[in-house]
């Protein structure tokens, strides 16, 4: 933590903008990378993004994809309007192929699955230039990946079961014994 202190300490703009519609996490992530030296802005929805960043362009963004209100990228071009320089993440619970490519497309420097630790989300919020940062230090388990596609594909059918099982390719009770089960890690 403290060699990302003194990498922010060293950068003249440290404004951030964190949009989560997930108060406990927008609120600890906030924290984690205010100790960290960033001077963060909280909020919780496409809204409240698009009102701070016309009001106070930020120098960087950590952006939720999903959102009650609308979609994360939304706020992606706002900010790549209002600041051409400023390094975008985002976040997403459900991570895929192909919301990264949108994400990045959009002008998203990098792309993290959440749970995202802080000291990931500082590493990709100071990468220079195009270099990736390093590899998440607790990447999400195979278990977990498969969990949360699960997850969100169930979201997307409006929980029905049947019209999830029949998406997945998986049989109806497997699923409802997956469905019951806690998150793995």
């Amino acid at each position: 933590m403290t060699d990302l202190s003194a990498d922010v300490s060293a950068l003249p703009d440290k404004s951030l903008l964190v949009l989560d519609d997930d108060a406990p996490l927008r609120t600890r992530l906030g924290r984690a990378l205010e100790q960290r030296g960033f001077e963060p802005t909280l909020v919780g929805s496409v809204a409240e993004a698009l009102t701070a960043v016309k009001s106070s362009p930020p120098a960087f963004a950590v952006l939720d994809m999903r959102l009650e209100d609308g979609s994360g990228l939304k706020v992606v071009e706002a900010v790549r309007d209002a600041r051409p320089d400023a390094k975008i993440i985002m976040l997403t619970g459900y991570g895929n192929i192909a919301t990264a490519v949108q994400a990045v497309k959009a002008g998203a420097v990098d792309y993290l699955s959440k749970p995202a630790d802080a000291d990931d989300v500082a590493r990709a919020l100071l990468a220079k230039g195009d270099t990736a940062p390093a590899p998440p230090e607790n990447p999400m388990s195979a278990d977990r990946v498969r969990w949360e596609h699960i997850q969100r594909v169930y979201e997307l059918c409006n929980h029905n079961v049947s019209e999830t099982a029949r998406r997945l390719n998986m049989h109806r009770r497997t699923l409802q014994r997956i469905l019951a089960k806690r998150a793995p890690r």
